[in-house]
């Protein structure tokens, strides 16, 4: 007859130690949040925060990098640069390379990904060589690509006399009207690789029993890819083509150690422009105007990309 009323105790007891926890959960979850959130939040606030607004209170003042920022000048700053040819050059190069990127990096990604997709001999050996070039630093790349191009003395000038053809007198990198596409095919070199891994990753998501079912009906090879595993790469595209569009708006390092903005500033991206404004003129009220028209156009190409492009990979159902 005890042994009733004792296990009701225990029973009693045990609930109240599950209960205890509960009333003290919100407050140790809230807790646990800001301990977790707080490093982050303060990175971000160091980082990112500060000098964005430290270069939007730098382009309202003409200062050169040294003594007490007094002298106000107001919009004046961004007037100079957006009515500076070749700050508007810049800004043409950016994109230009933003519209090169998508015509040729993503057919010719597309393409090796569907190859390398394939069973071949030396599917590894190829991949690992596809991708070797993005893991290199970009003052790597940019130097060893910067002696292969010198005229005369590098090894692309000497390709091409052997062939019997004439390279550029003053080389490719030092031609005006063939330094830009020159710098593309440096970049298209460096980073296609991480276009080929993204898809290759994405074709790894195609269930096999789709390859098998289109097998069964007769389909060929190119008819399974471009009905199939094409489409359903949408999404992996999209995101690829979002990385590739703010890597090319923020382009700087492939161009400063190739041409520095030359010949005759037709290499100058916007990046490029306000580090010679800031270090090289000191001329930082400007560099700070260029870096704060910088950021509006990567922010609202990128609001406009996730509104109208990427949305229909982030809406939920229903």
């Amino acid at each position: 007859m005890s042994a009733a009323p004792a296990h009701a105790e225990v029973t009693r007891r045990a609930t109240a130690r599950r209960v205890t926890p509960r009333q003290e959960g919100p407050w140790r979850q809230r807790l646990e949040i800001a301990l977790f959130v707080t490093p982050a939040l303060t990175l971000m606030a160091v980082f990112v925060v500060w000098p964005i607004a430290s270069a939007v209170r730098m382009s309202f003042y003409r200062w050169k990098g040294f003594g007490p920022m007094d002298d106000f000048v107001g919009w004046r700053n961004y007037d100079r640069v957006l009515h500076d040819q070749v700050f508007t050059d810049a800004i043409m190069h950016n994109f230009t390379i933003v519209i090169l990127s998508i015509l040729v990096q993503l057919p010719l990604g597309l393409a090796v990904a569907l190859l390398l997709n394939r069973k071949i001999r030396f599917r590894g050996v190829l991949r690992t060589v596809v991708f070797v070039p993005y893991v290199l630093a970009e003052v790597i790349a940019g130097v060893v690509w910067f002696q292969l191009l010198q005229p005369e003395s590098g090894v692309v000038d000497g390709i091409i006399s052997g062939i019997g053809l004439t390279p550029p007198e003053q080389g490719f990198l030092g031609t005006p009207d063939l330094a830009l596409w020159t710098v593309f095919v440096v970049l298209t070199w460096k980073y296609l690789g991480l276009a080929i891994l993204l898809f290759m990753a994405g074709l790894q998501g195609v269930p096999d029993e789709l390859y098998e079912a289109a097998q069964l009906d007769g389909a060929t090879w190119w008819q399974t890819q471009r009905r199939i595993a094409i489409p359903l790469l949408g999404p992996t595209i999209r995101t690829w083509a979002f990385l590739s569009m703010i890597g090319s708006i923020q382009l700087f390092d492939m161009v400063w150690i190739l041409t520095g903005g030359g010949p005759a500033n037709a290499t100058t991206t916007m990046a490029t422009y306000l580090i010679n404004q800031g270090t090289g003129r000191y001329n930082y009220g400007i560099a700070g105007a260029a870096s704060v028209v910088l950021f509006v156009i990567g922010f609202v190409m990128a609001l406009a990309y996730q509104t109208f492009v990427l949305r229909r990979d982030t809406q939920t159902e229903g």
